[in-house]
């Protein structure tokens, strides 16, 4: 099986596990989508804006001695967006709406970005 298609399985089994997604996306550092199941017009911009997001998480975290972080969370009135790093290459960013189980969606996406790490290194 090619990357492409586990990094899609992996994106799948995300929203198994966590169904009221609105989205799941493993994108590269350099905000190029890589697997997602996000509206096609939607994903492009998502996983350059996901790159940046995390870029910036790593750099607070960094500037105010918070350690490696862990994830950057962005709340709106309709929901969460969570980015989440995935070894050096990639991203991981979640989409849920407001009611979301945010413990379940750091259990599942930490888990998810192991195994996305591990299959691009």
């Amino acid at each position: 099986m090619s990357i492409q298609s586990e990094l899609s399985r992996v994106v799948s089994e995300l929203r198994r596990s966590i169904p009221e997604l609105n989205g799941a996306m493993v994108a590269s550092v350099d905000g190029l989508s890589v697997a997602h199941d996000f509206p096609e017009p939607d994903a492009e911009r998502m996983a350059a804006m996901a790159a940046m997001a995390l870029g910036l998480g790593k750099r607070i975290s960094d500037r105010t001695g918070l350690g490696e972080m862990q994830e950057t969370v962005v709340r709106g009135d309709h929901g969460y967006l969570v980015v989440y790093a995935a070894g050096e290459q990639a991203v991981l960013v979640l989409s849920g709406p407001f009611n979301s189980n945010l413990g379940l969606m750091r259990i599942e996406a930490r888990a998810a970005s192991t195994e996305i790490s591990k299959l691009l290194s």
